[in-house]
């Protein structure tokens, strides 16, 4: 259902927190570029900035806030070569640095401090309405000062005791940050979250789990000895991989990456989904494939959809697709299909981590669905661009490639001076030559005054050849 990949060289920045100074005030867009000592300087929007970083008074926000006009200037809110505090929210990209922001958020295991908030939420996870009042009643009652708190799902059914323990552990983190930034010039590193299987196992693993493997007796033991001060019965739930292969090879999660991969993902009944990211937005299309088994053209469309709905939610949660995405259902025309197929969407779609927006059905087919995204996806973490084709997923054609080669050989007329010549190209484009496109080699050997030698060259990529001689 999930992956999450990290590696050692690429190092995790979601959730660090920097000391930057601002190096660029830019009010034409509302955002401001700040040096937190990383490639590039990391994106700061208007929208992530505190207002009291720029000591604006109490009183006339509070009155901003009454009269409703709360949405100050940036550069009212911060100046180039200022140092703040900042954490960052989104991973930088190849073309972008990393995106940040003012309101710092420490995650524990079953709270999120706050420190420079009064709030204090539930997560909406959690429905019950008497568990929520019990919950909200605890809140108040351990609130640190004038810090703000967040209780996570995992925390229903828990105990003051264990909420208590987990606050400690939080403000203890926040006073030693607190007390770095105290000492240290921007840029610099302030705090930096988990590694990827102790940050899995505080986020995601709870009672819902039947078991935990772990490969690694050394992560084991971290583990045992995390979750035996906050979780205690988890602990029975843990288990140590003993190497016969590796944990990937025994569960098949190798070959499931693969077919994670590939744009073409199967339907139970043989409809199937083609998945296709571009730069602005993730395309799906469904489509019915060899499903021919309902007693009509409505049936299989509706079931077709119902079961797209499933897999739509289980592909952007696999690969972590995130931004724009839009699914291209097939067409239907009873709006009592249509229900079913959305409200089918939005309950798949629910039980995703990540903050979803969903659109209405368009005429058209069309939902608009929007991700939360905050690292790069499954397929750029695993693959890179190719090449040959360059990230267009498609080559040139074989006549495309003679067309191109015949012209660089007669730009080179005159420097050949009616020498032999000889070409190295790929089998495919050989084979083409004496054959179908022949008329191209005597044409090239006419205008040259001389023979050309064509040699085969399996070795060469798509698009390659190389003109040898002269």
């Amino acid at each position: 259902m999930e992956v999450r990949i990290e590696r050692r060289r690429d190092e995790r920045l979601v959730g660090a927190v920097f000391k930057g100074r601002v190096t660029r005030v830019l009010p034409g867009i509302e955002a401001a570029f700040v040096d937190i000592g990383l490639e590039r300087d990391a994106f700061l929007y208007a929208g992530d900035i505190q207002d009291h970083l720029q000591g604006v008074e109490e009183a006339e926000l509070e009155q901003e806030v009454e009269e409703g006009v709360l949405n100050r200037p940036i550069d009212q809110l911060i100046n180039e070569g200022q140092e703040v505090l900042v954490q960052v929210v989104k991973e930088p990209l190849p073309n972008k640095g990393a995106r940040i922001t003012t309101f710092i958020t420490l995650p524990g295991r079953y709270l999120v401090l706050l420190p420079a908030s009064t709030d204090l939420g539930i997560s909406r996870r959690i429905e019950e309405a008497e568990e929520r009042e019990r919950l909200d009643e605890l809140l108040t009652a351990i609130r640190p000062g004038e810090q703000g708190l967040i209780v996570r799902t995992v925390a229903e059914g828990i105990e003051a005791e264990a909420l208590e323990s987990d606050l400690e552990r939080l403000t203890q983190q926040w006073g030693e940050i607190d007390e770095r930034s105290r000492q240290v010039s921007a840029p610099a590193l302030l705090h930096h979250d988990l590694e990827l299987p102790m940050r899995a196992v505080r986020d995601f693993f709870d009672d819902r789990f039947e078991i935990l493997w772990l490969s690694g007796a050394e992560i084991y033991e971290q583990v045992l000895d995390y979750l035996k001060e906050v979780a205690p019965d988890l602990v029975d739930k843990v288990q140590l991989h003993i190497p016969e292969g590796t944990l990937f090879e025994r569960f098949g999660v190798e070959s499931e990456l693969e077919r994670a991969l590939g744009n073409r993902v199967w339907l139970p009944s043989g409809g199937y989904l083609v998945v296709s990211p571009t730069e602005a937005l993730v395309a799906i299309d469904v489509n019915t494939g060899r499903y021919v088994g309902a007693a009509d053209l409505k049936e299989t469309a509706l079931k077709t959809n119902l079961e797209a709905t499933r897999e739509i939610a289980r592909q952007l949660r696999l690969r972590d697709l995130g931004g724009i995405v839009v699914a291209d259902f097939i067409d239907m025309e009873d709006p009592d299909h249509q229900n079913q197929v959305m409200t089918a969407l939005e309950t798949e779609l629910a039980n995703d981590r990540a903050r979803i927006r969903i659109g209405g059905l368009s005429d058209f087919g069309l939902v608009q669905i929007t991700r939360k995204r905050s690292r790069s996806d499954l397929v750029s973490k695993l693959t890179r661009p190719c090449p040959t084709c360059r990230g267009l997923g498609r080559v040139k054609s074989e006549i495309t490639v003679l067309l191109e080669l015949r012209r660089k050989v007669l730009e080179r007329i005159a420097e050949l001076g009616g020498r032999p010549l000889q070409l190295r190209v790929r089998p495919e484009v050989s084979a083409s030559l004496e054959a179908e496109q022949r008329a191209i080699l005597v044409e090239l050997e006419e205008r040259l005054g001389t023979r050309i030698r064509v040699e085969s060259d399996p070795g060469l990529r798509a698009e390659e050849y190389e003109i040898l001689g002269g």
